[in-house]
């Protein structure tokens, strides 16, 4: 683990480690036993989800299928994401960059920027 003021890295291996020992702050059983319903009003009282449209899943999916952009349109860059983040992605399995790449698209659209 390293740190820098408020933000905390951890590689793979330790995130891994923790998992496997619990030491996971998520209550990953309370929000399987949520409802739709319950997931909704949780997301619209917090303050991260705010300008965030509630149909970006569905966006981000269309985004990556039919509608996909031509490859010469694509950049190669160097990035850094919270591990979380980028496991979250991977864990869908392959096509994860398109995913990451539809919803940062979707956010874009949301701020006004039309392509």
């Amino acid at each position: 683990m390293r740190k820098r003021g408020n933000i905390v890295k951890y590689t793979a291996e330790e995130l891994a480690a923790m998992e496997a020992r619990g030491d996971d702050r998520t209550d990953w059983a309370g929000v399987a036993a949520k409802t739709e319903e319950e997931l909704a009003a949780d997301m619209a009282g917090d303050p991260a989800w705010e300008g965030i449209p509630t149909d970006w899943v569905g966006r981000a999916h269309a985004a990556t299928g039919l509608m996909r952009r031509p490859e010469e349109n694509k950049r190669q860059v160097t990035m850094r994401f919270d591990a979380d983040v980028l496991e979250f992605f991977k864990r869908a399995g392959r096509g994860w960059q398109g995913r990451m790449n539809a919803v940062l698209r979707s956010f874009m659209e949301r701020q006004g920027h039309r392509h």
